[in-house]
C-alpha cells in the first residue's frame, strides 16, 4: 500500500509512521521546508493529567504508552517520563486537588496529592510558597523543535517514505490522488490531510466548513535555569482550564477565588517544562476570536513570570524567546479530534487541540486501523 500524507506537524508525521510500520510506503508532502506551527510552538508535553475520562483519557493514556515506545527507538525525541506537579496555595485550591485525586480514574492518570515537602523531594526546584501539590506520575514531555526532525530521520532510514518540503497541495485529484503547486499529482491508496490549523483552501473546497476553530496563545523560553527542573509544573489556573478537574471543589473556587484579572482577560494557565539544554518553556494564553492580534502583548508574560517566580522562590533567568502560535480546535472541546472522509480514499484529520502533541500517535493509530492499513 502507498499512503500520502499531507502535512509534517506531529499529526501528519504520526501518521507517516503507523503507516510506514505496517510495511506501507509514505509520500509526505509539507508546504514549506518543514513544519513550522503548533507542532514546534507548544510545551512538547505528553499532558494526561488534565484530560477528560472517557475517550479523550483513553487516546492520552495510549499515546502516553506509544510515544515512550517511540522514544526508546528514537532518542532524539527527547522523551523523559517527568511527571508533573501543580501546586495548590490554600484550602479552596487544595480540595480541588484533593476531589482530582478521589477520581475512580486516579490510579490510572497517577494522582496523588504530596504535601509541600514531598512535592520539593521530587521537584527540589520548587523553593517557593505553597502548601501541597498534585502528583501526576504518567505525565511526560518530549522536545517539540526537534521532534519531527528527529521521527523523519528515522522514516527515512526504513526506505519506506519520502518527504516533499516546500509543496503545497492545490488540489484533490478523483480518488487517492492529490496534486501540488509545481503541477505534480502524488497517487496511492490512501491520502490523508493533516493540515493543522489551515483550514481554509483546500480543506474548505474538500471539507466545506468543518466544526472546527483556530485558537492562538502565547509562550516564551528562557536561558538554562542552573538546575534541574525535574517535573513539569502547572498552576491552579490550569484546574479552571482542564475537564479532569470539573468538580463541586472547583465550583466552590470559581465562585470564591477570582482569577488573577490578567490571567482572567488572556484565559491564561501556567504550564512550566524543563527543555535538554536547561531553559525553560512557559505559557501560555488562549486566544479565540478572530482576527487575531499580530503582536504580542506584555502583560501575560509578566504575569506568568510572577506565578513562576513564586514557585522557584528566585528570580526567572533571562527570558530568550517569546513567540505566537496556532492550533485547530473542535469547536465541540469533548470531541478528541475531526477525522472526515473527504472522498473516496481522501481524509481529513484536525482539529485535536491542545491535545495534538499528547494524543497524535494514538490519534494516527486510530486512522491506520479504521482504514485498515
Amino acid at each position: 500500500m502507498k499512503v500520502i500524507v499531507v502535512g509534517a506537524g506531529v499529526v501528519g508525521t504520526m501518521h507517516a509512521w503507523h503507516a510506514v510500520e505496517r510495511g506501507h510506503e509514505v509520500v509526505h508532502i509539507e508546504r514549506e521546508a518543514e513544519a513550522r506551527g503548533a507542532s514546534l510552538r507548544n510545551f512538547g508535553q505528553i499532558w494526561v493529567s488534565g484530560r477528560a475520562g472517557g475517550e479523550e483519557l483513553d487516546t492520552a493514556l495510549r499515546a502516553r504508552e506509544l510515544w515512550e515506545g517511540i522514544g526508546a527507538r528514537v532518542p532524539g525525541l527527547g522523551f523523559r517520563a517527568i511527571g508533573s506537579l501543580t501546586p495548590v496555595r490554600n484550602e479552596l485550591e487544595r480540595a480541588v486537588a484533593e476531589a482530582a485525586a478521589a477520581r475512580p480514574d486516579a490510579a490510572a492518570r497517577g494522582y496523588k496529592l504530596l504535601t509541600a515537602d514531598e512535592a520539593r523531594a521530587v521537584n527540589p526546584a520548587l523553593r517557593g510558597e505553597f502548601e501541597a501539590a498534585l502528583w501526576c506520575e504518567r505525565d511526560a514531555a518530549v522536545e517539540p523543535r526537534t521532534a519531527q526532525l528527529a521521527l523523519r530521520e528515522a522514516l527515512l532510514a526504513t526506505g519506506r517514505y519520502t518527504f516533499l518540503p516546500d509543496r503545497e497541495v492545490r488540489d484533490v485529484v478523483g480518488e487517492h490522488a492529490v496534486r501540488d503547486d509545481r503541477g505534480e499529482t502524488h497517487s496511492g491508496d490512501a491520502v490523508v490531510l493533516c493540515t493543522g490549523a489551515w483550514l481554509s483552501g483546500l480543506v474548505r473546497e474538500v471539507a466545506g466548513e468543518i466544526p472546527v476553530r483556530r485558537v492562538r496563545l502565547q509562550m516564551m523560553q528562557t536561558d538554562p535555569l542552573g538546575e534541574p527542573l525535574t517535573t513539569s509544573v502547572a498552576d491552579a489556573d490550569s484546574f479552571r482550564y482542564y475537564p479532569a478537574y470539573a468538580s463541586g471543589a472547583l465550583d466552590a473556587l470559581n465562585a470564591d477565588q477570582a482569577q488573577d484579572p490578567t490571567a482572567a482577560a488572556h484565559r491564561m494557565q501556567l504550564l512550566m517544562v524543563q527543555r535538554l539544554d536547561g531553559g525553560l518553556t512557559i505559557g501560555d494564553t488562549h486566544e479565540y476570536e478572530h482576527p487575531f492580534a499580530f503582536d504580542t502583548l506584555e502583560d501575560p508574560y509578566e504575569h506568568l513570570t510572577r506565578v513562576v517566580e513564586s514557585f522557584l522562590g528566585r528570580p526567572l533567568p533571562r527570558i530568550r524567546r517569546r513567540w505566537a502560535g496556532v492550533y485547530a480546535q473542535c469547536v465541540d472541546t469533548t470531541r478528541v479530534v475531526h477525522r472526515q472522509k473527504v472522498r473516496d480514499g481522501v481524509w481529513l484529520v484536525t482539529g485535536p487541540g491542545g491535545r495534538g502533541m499528547t494524543c497524535s500517535p494514538a490519534i494516527a493509530e486510530t486512522t491506520a486501523n479504521e482504514l485498515g492499513w
